[in-house]
């Protein structure tokens, strides 16, 4: 087994993942960590954001994490082995106005890891461009795309629910 200090993210989010199911916590991972993953990289996440599938004590998740090594600091769990930290924003796991549709799981090395899919991805990103005019987000979004098999006409639908038709009738032609 691999050290920590060897992980690559994918690698670490797995491990954790894992390491937190076998404590019956099941959790899925959200944010810039998909983004580094379907982007092959291309964009880098040193955090790994997990989204509780159900609510659990606190106390749960600290006891599992310091098994292998992170601590928590404020909001954050953090290892001397790295520097990619753990947080646990507050579900439940959507995107904008809406759960989210799909979750997949990908097998690596170090473990399970239960993601959000491409398209959800695609989604999240283009919440922080549509309501914070982030063009950090829509860049990503597009580096997703590119790397990635993604539902054009679920992230339309979800847009215009989102109330961004127009916003999402601009940037169209980015994403095929």
């Amino acid at each position: 087994m691999k050290q920590i200090k060897d992980m690559s993210l994918e690698e670490l989010a797995a491990f954790v993942n894992t390491h937190l199911r076998n404590n019956n916590i099941d959790c899925v991972l959200s944010g810039g960590a998909c983004v580094s993953i379907y982007s092959k990289n291309h964009y880098q996440s040193f955090d790994l954001d997990f989204i509780e599938s159900f609510f659990y004590n606190r106390s749960k998740i600290i006891k599992a994490l310091e098994k292998i090594g992170f601590i928590e600091e404020n909001r954050y769990f953090k290892s001397l082995e790295t520097d990619i930290f753990i947080e646990f924003p507050k579900g439940p796991l959507a995107v904008g106005n809406e759960a989210v549709k799909e979750v997949v799981e990908k097998t690596f090395s170090t473990g399970k890891l239960k993601l959000i899919s491409s398209t959800d991805c695609i989604k999240d990103r283009l919440s922080g461009y549509y309501h914070w005019n982030d063009n950090q987000c829509l860049e990503q979004a597009i580096l997703v795309s590119k790397n990635n098999v993604i539902d054009l006409n679920e992230i339309e639908r979800w847009s215009i629910n989102e109330g961004k038709e127009n916003e999402f009738n601009k940037i169209k032609e980015k994403f095929q």
